[in-house]
């Protein structure tokens, strides 16, 4: 590459950078190479992986061994350590040859998964646009139809009440015999072995609908409901949205543009989405309103309605649920008669932040008894609860530690099977481990106990599990263990050999100081292939602050995360950096900046990169950039405005940047509900990225798709008519008819992103109109 040598001073967001500086020309060449360490092309370099196990009868399982470009699928039998090929691979490879009249082999199969018969004699996969049906020994296969399309699940942006009834939108009964969908505004149930409907509700109207799926940031036309164990009777609501604000988007089209209208409460609204709880007796289409207030559209788990928080005793005749408040500080714990709609509360809980469960909790009604999550004590703890009068019991998981998942519970043991994550004090605190406690009694068994990110499944006994371990810098190894946690045999280790020798490096796993100088904070660091200590180079963070989800995400191992590595490699040291106000530590680390979510963990990632400038001497704190999406484009534009001096180049795409016409629930359970001031602002103007648009210095490109049904556009269009009042130049992006996450364009994003950093922070000319996954430049 020709190397360039400034001869003057140049300026960057206000920040000289030295005469001696010098600029690399980067090339469509270097885009290439960057592109190379995409997934698209990473992913399959990584070979000799297992993938989930599938559990059969007699603790027996099945899975596929990543080889090269295809796989093969194992069975295997734990008790007797044996492993031996599912079906013939060679003789299913040739008779799929014959029918498909293509070349297949045992060694390139075209299926990544298959379905076993119950008789456990035949494997149905797919090939040539059809199934196929064969033997195990690979004898003969048959055309058993058409492959699926799809998985039927409903995508975001439905209509979000009114309701089709399609088939993939109904949700069937658990002993398969009904499927329950909506079909304008009201439930209907569809018998499946004869197709015969039968109109369960009378009285649904628009937008005062049974069971539909509208949280404003998320609609579609599923039924939201839950089945009884005996498939007799239905637990839902029919939600109120009458009086609910409504938000809108124009599409681009040549003539008239198409309105979408839909639901979509805001923060401060006098009135929002409620819900009225009934439940639905199927075969008379009898329907019991429970007697109660109205509830909020609240859920201990999201910011959407949850039927994991409604828990049905087996006979059908209780229904445990768990009610939120609007502002998410308070939680109910009630219990219905599912016959006579009387509800009794529990158990209540206030927190003085936001209350949130992340593993959910669970109901064993033989004991009458709740596990019930909590943060009350700091950490992320099972609590043992009695359900009719809600009186604690015990601490269920007394640990320094997070519980994330409830895997399994087995009430005749009193045993909980649990992910976890920071039990260990010297640990990486983001790593989760499979656990397994007595709730009466402890210790805590670690079944997973090596100090690696595990993802773990128990067989249908718990006798064995298969668990994968891996970190972001070290491979995943697939292992058999059985119910103590010792490892029996392994089953797949990933080989990344053919992927470093491509240049790729794993990203360097770092830990920092935060903001209060003692607390550590965690991340990743990602440099060039061609990297050279002696030179400097400019520095990325891709951020996305909380509080729902840090930066870095799965500490497991992937080959690519985003396009960080690949931004790296056109000559930039690129950090991920979970800062306080992030997850997965403690309530307080979690909540660091509640209230105030202009903070975006952006005093952390300061302290991070200015701790990692004075360790690496190669890291150059003059040429700084940051980039996020969603709540990362809300933090990015809050760094650039907030912070005008360190950050020098920002890209914030899809922002939302205010959250009062962000939806409700969102600021609500981060910032507290509205109050509004004598002089007309509020609690949330001082957090709205647009009343700091006149402290912009650097480069700020800021981007959003036009048909953004979960940010809207106009978050970012209040920040657009503040910076040209202030007069101060900025670079928009706004994509035509692109959701929240840009659809088609996200590589024309990407692309863009690229040669947004190339130009302002190395300071050089990108590659004209490079299109990725296009083979090079656009012209």
């Amino acid at each position: 590459m020709l190397a360039l040598r400034f001869l003057a001073v140049a300026c960057l967001g206000g920040v000289a950078l030295a005469p001696t500086l010098t600029a690399q020309q980067v090339t469509a060449a270097d885009y290439a190479r960057a592109e190379r360490f995409l997934a698209a092309a990473t992913t399959p370099l990584v070979t000799g992986g297992a993938g989930r196990p599938t559990w059969l009868r007699g603790e027996r399982f099945w899975y596929r061994k990543a080889t090269g470009g295809s796989g093969e699928f194992l069975l295997v039998t734990p008790a007797a350590r044996r492993v031996e090929p599912l079906f013939d691979h060679a003789a299913i490879a040739e008779r799929l040859s014959i029918a498909t009249r293509t070349t297949i082999t045992a060694t390139a199969l075209p299926f990544q998964t298959l379905e076993l018969s119950a008789d456990e004699k035949s494997v149905t996969v797919a090939a040539g646009g059809r199934q196929w049906r064969c033997d195990r020994a690979g004898r003969a296969c048959a055309d058993a139809g058409a492959a699926a399309p799809g998985g039927g699940q409903a995508a975001p942006g439905g209509r979000g009440g009114g309701g089709r009834g399609a088939a993939g939108l109904a949700v069937t009964s658990p002993d398969s015999s009904a499927a329950v969908f909506i079909r304008n505004w009201n439930l209907w149930v569809r018998d499946r072995a004869t197709g015969q409907e039968r109109q369960l509700t009378t009285d649904g109207r628009e937008n005062y609908g049974y069971a539909t799926d509208n949280a404003g940031w998320t609609t579609s036309d599923r039924a939201v409901v839950l089945w009884s164990p005996d498939s007799k009777k239905l637990a839902t609501f029919q939600q109120d949205q009458r009086k609910v604000s409504d938000m809108y988007l124009v599409d681009v089209r040549v003539g008239a543009p198409q309105l979408r209208a839909w639901k979509y409460p805001f923060p401060g609204d006098s009135v929002v989405t409620m819900i009225e709880r009934v439940v639905i007796d199927v075969p008379s289409g009898t329907v019991t309103r429970l007697k109660m207030p109205a509830d909020q559209h609240r859920s201990t788990l999201g910011d959407n309605i949850s039927m994991n928080d409604v828990k049905w005793s087996p006979d059908g005749r209780e229904l445990a649920f768990a009610s939120v408040s609007r502002d998410h500080k308070e939680v109910w714990l009630r219990l219905a008669n599912t016959s006579t709609g009387e509800v009794k509360t529990v158990y209540h809980e206030r927190s003085p932040t936001q209350f949130e469960s992340r593993s959910g909790w669970r109901v064993w009604w033989a004991t009458r008894e709740v596990l019930w999550y909590s943060q009350r004590e700091d950490w992320g703890r099972l609590y043992l609860h009695d359900l009719d009068s809600g009186t604690l019991k015990r601490t269920a998981t007394n640990c320094a530690c997070n519980v994330s998942a409830i895997v399994r519970e087995d009430e005749a043991t009193r045993t909980v099977w649990f992910t976890g994550l920071g039990r260990d004090p010297k640990g990486d605190p983001y790593f989760r481990h499979l656990y397994r406690v007595n709730v009466d009694k402890d210790p805590i068994v670690a079944l997973t106990p090596e100090e690696f990110e595990h993802d773990a499944l128990l067989s249908p006994t718990a006798k064995y599990l298969v668990s994968t371990h891996s970190t972001p810098d070290v491979p995943p190894v697939t292992v058999l263990r059985d119910a103590t946690g010792k490892i029996l045999m392994e089953l797949g280790r990933a080989d990344i050999s053919a992927l470093t020798a491509t240049g790729w490096t794993p990203p360097m796993r770092i830990t920092m100081k935060g903001r209060d100088g003692t607390t550590d904070i965690h991340g990743l660091l990602f440099r060039p292939s061609n990297f050279d200590p002696a030179k400097k180079y400019p520095i990325v963070n891709q951020i996305y602050p909380g509080p729902q989800s840090g930066s870095v995400g799965s500490r497991a191992f992937a080959p690519a995360r985003g396009d960080t590595r690949a931004l790296a490699e056109l000559g930039f040291i690129v950090v991920q950096i979970d800062g306080m106000g992030t997850p997965n530590r403690t309530k307080s680390f979690m909540d660091a900046y509640y209230g105030r979510m202009g903070d975006n963990t952006i005093p952390d990632q300061i302290a991070g990169m200015r701790e990692l400038a004075a360790r690496f001497p190669w890291i150059d704190l003059t040429r700084v950039g940051i980039w996020g999406h969603s709540g990362g484009g809300f933090a990015t534009t809050s760094a650039m405005f907030r912070h005008p001096d360190f950050f020098h180049v920002g890209i914030a795409e899809s922002g939302n940047h205010d959250n009062r016409v962000y939806e409700d629930d969102w600021g609500e359970r981060y910032q507290g509900l509205l109050t509004r001031n004598a002089d007309g602002s509020d609690n949330y103007t001082v957090d709205a990225n647009q009343t700091l648009a006149k402290n912009l210095k650097g480069k700020l490109l800021l981007a959003h798709g036009t048909s953004d049904n979960n940010v809207p556009p106009n978050n970012t269009w209040l920040v657009v008519d503040e910076l040209i009042k202030a007069n101060k130049d900025f670079d928009l992006l706004m994509i035509p008819n692109a959701g929240h996450g840009f659809g088609a364009a996200t590589n024309y994003m990407m692309r863009r992103r690229w040669d947004y950093f190339v130009e302002h922070l190395l300071g050089t000319t990108p590659p004209r109109e490079y299109r990725i996954g296009g083979g090079g430049p656009g012209r």
